[in-house]
């Protein structure tokens, strides 16, 4: 889970070589689906999709992976990555990715009683 959030969170910082494109469906239904997302403080629903996140690994330093997620969530002070585009909502606001990226953060903390 600790990999899957920092490789998520490289993608949406821009830390790295990433491609972004939003998808075909996302296309269709992307931003009424963030919208429904973002409009209130509810918890994301259990069992979204990861994507190209799926990571499923069982090594790994995990005081390491800790470090980064620490560092790269105080890095969201400073949030810009004008490039990022969801592959699912496309183009996303500023504001609504931090509201995203809190409740991605959050879904994972759940998981584990966090």
């Amino acid at each position: 889970m600790m990999k899957h959030c920092t490789r998520w969170n490289d993608w949406v910082l821009g830390n790295g070589a990433h491609s972004y494109r939003q998808e075909f469906l996302g296309k269709l239904f992307g931003k009424m689906v963030l919208k429904g997302m973002v409009k209130d403080d509810k918890p994301m629903k259990k069992n979204a999709p990861a994507g190209i996140f799926t990571i499923k690994e069982q090594n790994g330093d995990i005081q390491d992976e800790k470090k980064i997620w620490l560092a790269q969530m105080t890095a969201y002070e400073n949030f810009s990555n004008p490039e990022f585009i969801h592959d699912f909502f496309g183009k996303m606001k500023t504001e609504d990715i931090g509201i995203f990226v809190y409740k991605h953060m959050d879904h994972h903390l759940r998981q584990f009683n966090a």
